[in-house]
């Protein structure tokens, strides 16, 4: 059995987007070039690799163990790639990173302030994205470093053909009118009005978490979608919410406190980025390491 270990990668390909058509339009050729290579591959393993229905195709048992073989050939490139480009010192470069309010505020800013002494070669651009338009931006190559976030309890793995590393993990604490009591305790919360977060958000999942944890439904009032907005109306008197220790670091509304409680759990953020047979570039590894290093050095509040 003699397989062209180029034609692995046109499986890979239809295994990452999800059909030949959506295949094609990734790889910037026609569908019949792709059906033409897995037409091909088939031969030469003697093995059928997709189960073609109208509704699309999908890989067969025998095509998963092959597109598996592909990801670690990919795999095994880009890290000889990057290994080769760190020995010639080549590290420059444009780098785009999407990223939500608080990343950007406690991080990012912070390393584009410095980037011309650590990174003189590295052009970085700051995208402020939703994490939603961030993914799709991320698998079109429009971003090159994609911030994500998880409440903990809900972490999933990154999408194939992406890596995520880990970035920072943040208490979750509770904002809520500075006229109120310092609260002690979960229990001294749950007959509260809270705000609502963001819908399928970290947040949301984490209020969820607790509202399971401790049998109680929680009774919300408004929505918000920005840390800042959810402050405004907690120093309105709207309601309670729960928000990441990095919403803090900045200047507060004068009529808001915040509370760091046992069992509130954590947000964990990660930086998503492309692993394939030539990303992630050199630069962008740097930058990586760089947003690492700043989120490793803030300071407790």
């Amino acid at each position: 059995m003699e397989i062209d270990p180029r034609r692995l990668g046109f499986l890979l390909a239809v295994s990452r987007s999800g059909g030949v058509l959506a295949a094609a339009d990734t790889l910037h050729v026609s569908p019949s070039a792709v059906s033409q290579q897995i037409a091909r591959l088939e031969a030469e393993a003697g093995v059928k690799v997709l189960d073609r229905q109208p509704s699309g195709a999908t890989l067969t048992a025998a095509g998963r163990v092959l597109a598996d073989t592909a990801e670690r050939i990919e795999s095994e490139l880009g890290e000889t790639r990057r290994s080769l480009a760190a020995l010639e010192g080549d590290v420059s470069g444009v780098v785009v990173v999407g990223a939500f309010q608080t990343a950007i505020r406690a991080v990012l800013v912070p390393l584009l302030e410095g980037l011309e002494q650590s990174l003189p070669g590295v052009e970085l651009v700051v995208h402020e994205v939703a994490e939603e338009h961030g993914r799709r931006a991320l698998r079109r190559g429009e971003l090159d470093l994609l911030v994500i976030e998880h409440d903990v309890s809900t972490p999933t793995p990154a999408p194939s053909g992406t890596r995520d590393v880990p970035f920072l993990d943040e208490p979750w604490v509770v904002a809520l009118p500075a006229t109120d009591p310092e609260p002690t305790g979960l229990l001294e919360l749950v007959g509260r009005t809270w705000l609502a977060p963001e819908p399928r958000g970290a947040a949301d999942r984490a209020l969820a978490r607790l509202a399971a944890e401790m049998s109680f439904t929680p009774r919300t009032a408004h929505r918000y979608l920005d840390f800042d907005v959810a402050l405004a109306m907690v120093a309105a008197g709207l309601g309670i919410a729960l928000l990441p220790e990095l919403a803090m670091r900045r200047q507060l509304p004068e009529n808001v406190q915040w509370a760091a409680l046992p069992g509130l759990g954590t947000r964990r953020l990660f930086v998503r980025h492309r692993d394939t047979r030539t990303e992630p570039r050199a630069a962008t590894l740097a930058v990586l390491e760089q947003m690492v290093a700043v989120a490793a050095a803030l300071e407790p509040l």
